[in-house]
């Protein structure tokens, strides 16, 4: 990576929102659960996976998950797949959950996508409750799929990353993916890299933040 890119650790909807105005390739960490979840999907074959807030938030940013919807489509018609949404409640029924996710629905239903499945935000396990290889996996939940929506609206150009034990890597595996994913995904026009904690009342995501911030800095040299 260019020396002369940034590398920057934030927190909440709103560091997202702003590293996204910045034009910072942004990764969202949230590792209990929306971004462990994610990688989970993507260690079972996930086309692409998405995060989106759901229909009310009280973080004070704006967000749109009619547009993750519209582009969970486009994706999905890429990949002749379906679309899968992952939400909250985590013990609930899916009536439960469909009910907080009405707007990214609608948009999807309006662009003829079809979502096979709603299914809890559990993290690892998720993948063993459905198949998820060449779908596209939307998260729509309070921290992390908020975070994502926030920044995704300004510059869509937003990656998960986690140091949980996903579906399938354990260990150092799963920031070590995180890294390189953003090592990959990174453009000439970017600023730079922020990992984002979803949530500063989560030491865990703060933690994780800072650690795959730390693998990037010794791979920039």
């Amino acid at each position: 990576m260019d020396r002369s890119k940034k590398i920057i650790v934030s927190t909440d909807a709103s560091g997202a929102r702003d590293a996204a105005r910045e034009g910072m390739l942004v990764m969202i960490v949230d590792v209990i659960d929306m971004s462990t979840t994610l990688e989970s999907a993507l260690d079972a074959g996930a086309y692409a996976v998405l995060g989106c807030s759901p229909d009310h938030t009280t973080a004070p940013v704006e967000v749109a998950p009619e547009q993750v919807g519209r582009e969970a489509c486009r994706l999905a018609r890429e990949c002749g797949g379906g679309i899968i949404l992952v939400a909250e409640p985590r013990i609930g029924t899916d009536e439960e959950r469909l009910a907080r996710c009405q707007k990214v629905v609608r948009a999807i239903e309006k662009e003829k996508g079809v979502i096979e499945a709603v299914v809890p935000n559990i993290g690892a396990e998720t993948p063993k409750l459905l198949e998820m290889k060449n779908r596209v996996v939307v998260a729509v939940t309070d921290t992390g799929g908020v975070a994502y929506d926030a920044a995704f609206q300004i510059n869509p150009r937003v990656i998960t990353g986690t140091i949980a034990r996903t579906y399938k890597q354990k260990g150092m595996e799963p920031a070590l993916t995180a890294v390189r994913r953003a090592l990959s995904m990174i453009q000439e026009s970017d600023r730079g890299i922020a990992l984002i904690a979803a949530s500063r009342n989560s030491l865990e995501d703060i933690l994780a933040a800072q650690f795959i911030a730390n693998l990037l800095i010794q791979e920039k040299g």
